[in-house]
């Protein structure tokens, strides 16, 4: 591997050498942070970049990211940002390495595969450890680590400018927002805070074309239910549990900092539904086995090939990538722990003080003002996930196209893919749409890759997913 590795760097003089061939002259990137090749990763055709973006050299305040171009013909193509959730949880770890990047952690996590529906099929590919305190993002001053959905938004105001900067060729790009889960707060302020952006500029504008969110928490008194009905619904609870819930909690008084709202009754039946689940299923996703790490550790240290898969998944795959991004050499190819911080690289920080009240907010309506600009907004789910059920999603979708007094432009229907279903869907108002991804996780991608594929490309293209499908089954 060290032999490798350094054959890469003795010709990295030759990729500079050829990027007027491949369009980079024209489009401009930093040298500095291209990666030449990750550790353990077949050839590829497209270019990847990581590095850091300061976002307040004063404070230290620094944010990792890591790009990939499209695999074909990236100068026409468009830019998309995703962001995870959490808060605090990693987009290039979650995002990047695990769902719709280029590339998967190995079984034996010394190298990486290709992964053969990678989003980078039809887009270019931004991903950003936001806020500081996530994943290889820091600061050097540690009263940053309390942080919120202002500072959040605000911090990726700047990034985004001065990532432009980084890479000038992608300023005037159809520029599309997503993300999952916490991303439901992450994406829609920071549209709005684009948008208020693009109000004041008198030069450059970002070119917002679209929003989209996968199983996004958007309001907490819809949401939080939905995770209850799902539980009844998939036979998770009994009866008994599930109708103690409907009658004596609240959830419109319900605050994740403020659960002295709670009854004493409600508290009990919600203990007993938990208890009921149990710890051996993966609410991100319900029909996955689950991955045990301590096996999966001593496998890797061994270098044992781990295989721990159900339905085609490998449920072991976080353990493997924070393996993976732990290795020195990992780190070195996508330039990343610049400054060797105290701590490993995890999924989800362990340093960071998210303000919780924050999880209250109502994000209906900033996404109501996304919609009032004529950006599209697509809300889809995975239809597995017990954390953030697409029923609240569902529901606060329909609420939202009411309140903007939109009609359906598409009736709730199946949507399909490959001549099978690969979802429901429907559409309000020619702008905003709702669709589920049958048999995907909360990471939809990471559980239906070519439907969640097949989804984004519909989206990106202002496409309508396909209503119909031949031949017609009698």
């Amino acid at each position: 591997m060290a032999s490798g590795w350094s054959w890469d760097r003795a010709f990295v003089g030759v990729v500079l050498l050829l990027c007027d061939v491949c369009g980079a002259a024209n489009n401009g990137w930093p040298e500095e942070d291209l990666v030449v090749r990750l550790p353990g990763q077949p050839k590829v055709g497209f270019r990847q970049f990581g590095g850091y973006v300061d976002v307040d050299e004063k404070a230290g305040r620094s944010m990792f990211y890591y790009f990939v171009e499209a695999e074909e013909d990236p100068q026409n193509k468009p830019l998309t940002l995703w962001l995870n959730g959490g808060p605090g949880c990693s987009s290039v770890g979650g995002g990047a390495f695990t769902a719709l990047g280029p590339f998967f952690p190995k079984g034996h996590s010394r190298g990486v595969r290709r992964n053969s529906k990678s989003w980078n099929k039809v887009s270019n590919l931004l991903f950003v450890e936001s806020p500081a305190g996530v994943g290889w993002s820091y600061s050097n001053t540690s009263a940053d680590y309390n942080c919120g959905d202002a500072s959040t938004a605000s911090d990726m105001l700047t990034f985004m400018l001065k990532w432009f900067k980084k890479f000038p060729g992608y300023k005037l790009r159809p520029l599309f927002l997503t993300g999952e889960s916490y991303a439901g707060h992450y994406i829609p302020q920071l549209a709005n805070v684009l948008l208020d952006y693009n109000k004041k500029s008198k030069d450059f504008k970002f070119n917002i074309k679209g929003v989209a969110i996968g199983n996004p928490l958007l309001q907490l008194d819809r949401d939080v239910p939905a995770v209850y009905e799902f539980f009844w619904s998939h036979g998770m609870i009994s009866d008994e549990v599930g109708l103690a819930i409907m009658n004596d909690c609240n959830f419109e008084d319900y605050t994740f900092s403020g659960t002295h709202n709670v009854s004493t009754e409600c508290s009990t039946a919600l203990n007993d539904a938990y208890s009921i689940v149990g710890s051996y299923i993966n609410p991100y996703d319900v029909i996955l086995d689950v991955c045990y790490p301590s096996i999966v550790q001593q496998e890797l240290r061994l270098r044992k090939v781990v295989t721990k898969i159900s339905i085609g998944v490998d449920v072991c795959m976080t353990a493997e990538r924070t393996f993976y991004f732990n290795l020195p050499e990992v780190q070195k190819a996508l330039h990343a722990n610049r400054t060797n911080l105290p701590y490993h690289w995890t999924t989800c920080s362990n340093i960071l003080f998210y303000n919780e009240g924050d999880s209250n907010l109502d994000m209906l309506p900033l996404l109501k003002r996304i919609l009032q600009d004529k950006i599209p907004v697509w809300i889809f789910s995975g239809d597995q996930d017990s954390v953030v059920p697409l029923m609240g999603s569902r529901t606060l979708v329909r609420e939202l196209a009411k309140d903007l007094n939109f009609q359906h432009t598409v009736p709730y229907g199946a949507w399909f893919h490959k001549g099978q279903v690969g979802g429901w869907q429907t559409e309000y108002g020619n702008l905003l749409t709702f669709a589920t991804v049958r048999g995907a996780a909360h990471m939809v991608s990471y559980s239906q890759p070519s439907r969640a594929l097949h989804l984004f490309a519909t989206f990106i293209h202002g496409r309508r997913l396909p209503n119909n499908t031949r031949p017609s089954i009698d």
